[in-house]
């Protein structure tokens, strides 16, 4: 198991299909280098959920090409308000 230190990246490499079959339980398994994390290798089904969630990102919007009446509704907007 890699709990919260990880696998040294020679270990990763060298022992692949051990930490494959070990992402399926983990969902995650980090590596390092130097006691540093470097990278992770995901499961499908982690991989899957990342995947989701890069795809519901929020867009970032430049306030000065917005619409007007994007605008007016921002700042009419009330905290905790759902849309309409």
């Amino acid at each position: 198991m890699t709990s919260g230190r990880g696998v040294p990246a020679t270990e990763f490499s060298r022992n692949f299909a051990r930490y494959r079959d070990q992402a399926i339980e983990s969902r995650i398994i980090h590596v390092t280098s130097h006691g540093r994390v470097i990278g992770a290798y995901l499961s499908a089904s982690e991989a899957a959920h990342y995947e989701a969630l890069k795809r519901r990102e929020r867009q970032s919007l430049v306030v000065g090409e917005l619409p007007e009446d994007l605008v007016a509704a921002i700042e009419a907007a009330e905290y905790g308000a759902g849309p309409e």
